[in-house]
């Protein structure tokens, strides 16, 4: 069996770590974008198309998430409203998402929520500390990447 270095167990704390935070942030965003009408999934879509209609592969690619995935999101989004698929000039089939007024209204809505919840938690946390961590987990999420050398798979 093969022992973690100092190095490589504190990695594997950290990970832990994250898969709990990541099912409290899910939880929050679900409670943070309830009262808009979305669910976490539809909030994080929805912001991507917000900075302008986008093919739904590319909001896949933006997010870490499979086309299937995205594109089930964006099917209950359009039905309810909060997008638009228009044509794309440079492309026939892959029509482009468009957030719509509605859309538009929630992420409005949310992000009122959003920033009063995220001032709160993040007073009592060093401002260091905080740019630390996202510099840190940057690194991670790079050196994670299919490009990355250090992606490989090992056993």
């Amino acid at each position: 069996m093969s022992e973690h270095t100092e190095n490589g167990a504190a990695f594997t704390a950290l990970v832990l770590e994250v898969f709990r935070v990541n099912r409290l942030l899910q939880d929050a965003g679900d409670q943070l974008s309830a009262p808009a009408g979305l669910s976490t999934a539809r909030w994080q879509v929805l912001g991507v198309v917000e900075h302008g209609p986008i093919p739904v592969a590319d909001v896949a690619r933006a997010m870490g998430l499979t086309r299937q995935s995205v594109r089930e999101t964006a099917a209950l989004l359009e039905a309810e409203g909060f997008v638009e698929f228009v044509e794309n000039p440079r492309h026939r089939r892959a029509r482009l998402m468009r957030i719509t007024h509605l859309g538009l209204a929630a992420m409005e809505r949310l992000a009122a929520g959003q920033a009063a919840w995220a001032n709160r938690l993040a007073e009592a946390l060093p401002l260091e500390a905080l740019r630390a961590t996202v510099r840190t987990m940057g690194r991670i999420r790079e050196s994670l990447e299919p490009d990355s050398p250090l992606a490989e798979s090992g056993s």
